[in-house]
C-alpha cells in the first residue's frame, strides 16, 4: 500500500460524480422519467419510506424535539422507531410537499445511493492504490453486485455510500495528518449512522476493529499524529457515539414498551440464509435470475436471503487476492473480511453452537445486534471487500493490457478500453428485468406506478383510521398522510405491535357498538373506508351494514365512505 495518497484532481471529481449519476439513471431506466410517478420494486416499503423521509422534513420544520412522535399508529408513542427512520435523509423532505413531492424525493434519493456507493468504493479503492479504470470496477462492483437488485425497495439498505466513503477519506486523512480530512470522515460516518442502525451498527463495530488495529500498528511504528488530528478523532468519535446514543434512545423506549419488538432467536433463526443462498440471485436479475430459480426458490425469506455476489466481482476478486498492487498483507485482510463477513451473514439456527455459527455471538453478547432483523444484510461489508479486491484483480488485467507480461495479443487494446469492459460486464450481470406486462425485458428492474390517494379523503380531521387494515392497504395510507400528516391509526413498521394487532381484528366488526367504543376511547374522529381495497377482505361491504349504536353518520366522498363519530 502507498505511503502517499494519490491526487484526485478536480476533473476527475466531476467525472466521477457525472458517471456515478448517469450510471445509476441507466441502470434503472426508464424510472428516471417518472420521478413523480413510479417506485423501484414494488409499492411495498418503497412507499413507507418515502413517507419517512416526508416525515422527517416535517418534523424537522415543525416538531424538531419530539421528532419520532410520528403521525402513524395513533395514539402509540415513538412510532417513526418502529423501523429504520432514515433520519440522515431528513433534510431532503423539507423540500416540497404531498404526496407527489414524497415520490420525487423518494426516487432521487433511491438512485443517490446507487451513485453514493460507486463513488464511495471508487474513491477508497484509488487510495489503497489502483488507477482510475480499477478504482471504477470496484465502484460497479460495491454498488452494483447482483444481490442489490433485491434491495431496490429497501432504502436503507441501498444507502450503504457512507461506508466506503468514510473509509476514504479516514485512510486519507491520517496518511496526511489532516485534521480536517479526519473530522470530515467522523461527518460521513455518523451520517451514514443516522440512516439507520441496519448498517449503522456494522458500520460502528468496523470502525471499532479497525481503530484496534490502527492503536497496534501506531504502537509499533509510533508514525507522528498532530495534535490537531488528535483533536479531530476525539471530537469525530464523540460526535459518532453521541448520535448513536441520542438515535438509540427511542428505539430502546420502543422495546420497554413494545416487548413484541423484540428479536427472538426463533425471528433470527427464521431470517438466516442457507450457504446456498449466496448462489441465489434475485428474480429480475438479468443473466442468473432465471438460472438460479430453484435455489431461490427454497429459500424461506428471498429480499433478506438472497446473496448472490455475481460470478464477475469474484473471479476479478480471486485475481486481486492472488497478486496486485495492493500489498499481501492488505490483499490478506480483504481476503479475511470477506470469509467473515460471510460466515456471519449466514446468522444461525435457535439452537446452533456458536463456534459453528458465530453469529451467535454477536446476538448474545455484542451490544445493539439483538435489534438486527436479517443478519443477511451483512453482505454489505462482503460485498465492499470483494470490490477492492476485484479493483485489484482489474489492476492486474490493465497491467496485462499495458505491456506488462508476455501475453503480447493484449497489448494492442487500449488499457482503458479493458477497465470499460470489466465495468459494462459487472454492469450487465447485476442488471434486472422489467417483469411488468407479463413479459420481460431488459429496460430494467420494474417499477410500478404509485396509487394516488382518493380526493375524497384529503383535508378530513383528525385522528383517523382507514379501512381495510390489511397490510398492503395500511402502506398506501402512510404514504398518502404526507398530504398534511393527519393524525392515523394505520401504520407499517418491522413489527406489528400488540395493540394495533388486536384493533385489527375487532375492526371487521365495525361498525358494532364494541368497535365504536375503542374508537371513541382513542379520540378517533373519522373512520375512512376505501371500497377499492375492500374487495376481498373481510371489509368488503362495510358501507352496506348497519350500525347499531348511535353516534355515527355515514356519507359518501369521492372514492371513500367516511364515518364520522360523535363524541358519545
Amino acid at each position: 500500500m502507498r505511503a502517499s495518497a494519490p491526487p484526485l484532481r478536480p476533473l476527475e471529481i466531476a467525472a466521477l460524480a457525472l458517471g456515478s449519476a448517469a450510471i445509476a439513471a441507466v441502470m434503472h431506466w426508464p424510472l428516471p422519467l417518472h420521478l413523480g410517478r413510479d417506485v423501484s420494486l414494488d409499492v411495498g416499503d418503497p412507499l413507507v419510506q418515502a413517507w419517512q423521509v416526508a416525515w422527517g422534513g416535517h418534523a424537522l420544520l415543525h416538531q424538531p424535539l419530539d421528532y419520532f412522535q410520528a403521525n402513524t399508529f395513533w395514539p402509540l408513542r415513538n412510532t417513526l422507531a418502529f423501523s429504520e427512520a432514515l433520519v440522515g435523509y431528513a433534510p431532503a423532505g423539507v423540500v416540497g410537499d404531498g404526496v407527489y413531492a414524497a415520490i420525487v424525493r423518494y426516487n432521487l434519493l433511491f438512485l443517490f445511493a446507487y451513485a453514493l456507493a460507486f463513488v464511495g468504493a471508487y474513491l477508497l479503492a484509488r487510495e489503497l492504490g489502483v488507477g482510475r479504470g480499477a478504482a471504477a470496477v470496484g465502484g460497479a462492483a460495491f454498488a452494483y453486485a447482483p444481490w442489490r437488485l433485491e434491495q431496490d425497495g429497501h432504502l436503507h439498505v441501498l444507502s450503504s455510500g457512507g461506508i466506503p466513503l468514510c473509509l476514504f477519506l479516514l485512510v486519507r486523512g491520517y496518511r496526511a495528518n489532516s485534521a480536517w480530512t479526519v473530522l470530515g470522515a467522523w461527518l460521513v460516518a455518523t451520517w451514514q449512522l443516522s440512516l439507520g442502525f441496519t448498517l449503522g451498527l456494522q458500520l460502528a463495530y468496523l470502525l471499532a476493529a479497525l481503530a484496534l488495529v490502527a492503536v497496534v500498528f501506531w504502537v509499533r511504528s509510533r508514525p507522528p499524529l498532530g495534535r490537531a488530528t488528535l483533536v479531530a478523532t476525539l471530537a469525530g468519535v464523540t460526535l459518532f457515539a453521541g448520535t448513536a446514543v441520542l438515535l438509540a434512545r427511542p428505539y430502546m423506549q420502543v422495546l420497554d414498551d413494545h416487548p413484541e419488538a423484540h428479536r427472538t432467536r426463533a425471528q433470527i433463526a427464521g431470517l438466516s440464509p442457507p450457504l446456498r443462498a449466496f448462489i441465489a440471485a434475485p428474480e429480475e436479475n438479468l443473466v442468473w435470475g432465471k438460472a438460479t430459480a430453484g435455489v431461490r426458490d427454497d429459500l424461506s425469506s428471498v429480499p433478506e436471503q438472497t446473496l448472490f455476489p455475481g460470478v464477475v466481482i469474484v473471479s476479478l476478486a480471486l485475481a486481486g487476492a492472488l497478486g496486485g498492487i495492493y500489498a499481501k498483507r492488505l490483499r490478506g485482510a480483504l481476503a479475511l473480511a470477506v470469509l467473515v463477513f460471510a460466515v456471519l451473514s449466514l446468522g444461525a439456527p435457535e439452537h446452533g453452537s456458536p463456534f459453528l455459527h458465530p453469529y451467535r455471538l454477536l446476538y448474545d453478547f455484542a451490544p445493539g445486534w439483538k435489534g438486527i432483523r436479517a443478519p443477511g444484510r451483512l453482505t454489505t461489508l462482503t460485498s465492499l471487500a470483494l470490490a477492492l479486491l476485484a479493483a485489484a484483480g482489474a489492476q492486474r488485467g490493465l497491467h496485462y493490457a499495458e505491456g506488462r507480461s508476455g501475453l503480447r495479443f493484449l497489448r494492442v487494446v487500449p488499457s482503458g478500453a479493458i477497465g470499460a469492459l470489466f465495468v459494462i460486464a459487472i454492469l450487465a450481470e447485476g442488471s434486472g428485468f422489467d417483469l411488468g406486462g407479463g413479459g420481460r425485458s431488459v429496460s430494467g428492474p420494474s417499477h410500478p406506478a404509485v396509487p394516488k390517494p382518493p380526493p375524497g379523503q384529503l383535508g378530513l380531521p383528525s385522528p383517523q383510521l382507514h379501512l381495510p387494515m390489511t397490510i398492503p392497504a395500511n402502506r398506501r395510507y402512510v404514504l398518502w398522510s404526507t398530504e398534511g400528516f393527519p393524525k392515523i391509526v394505520n401504520g407499517r413498521g418491522s413489527f406489528v405491535p400488540k395493540s394495533f394487532a388486536q384493533l385489527t381484528g375487532q375492526m371487521v366488526r365495525f361498525p358494532d357498538a364494541a368497535t365504536l367504543a375503542r374508537l371513541r376511547a382513542i379520540h378517533v374522529q373519522l373512520v375512512v373506508l376505501h371500497p377499492n381495497l375492500a374487495r376481498g377482505t373481510p371489509w368488503e361491504g362495510t358501507e352496506l351494514r348497519r350500525a347499531r349504536a348511535p353516534g355515527l353518520r355515514q356519507s359518501a366522498r369521492d372514492g371513500v365512505i367516511v364515518y364520522e363519530l360523535s363524541s358519545r
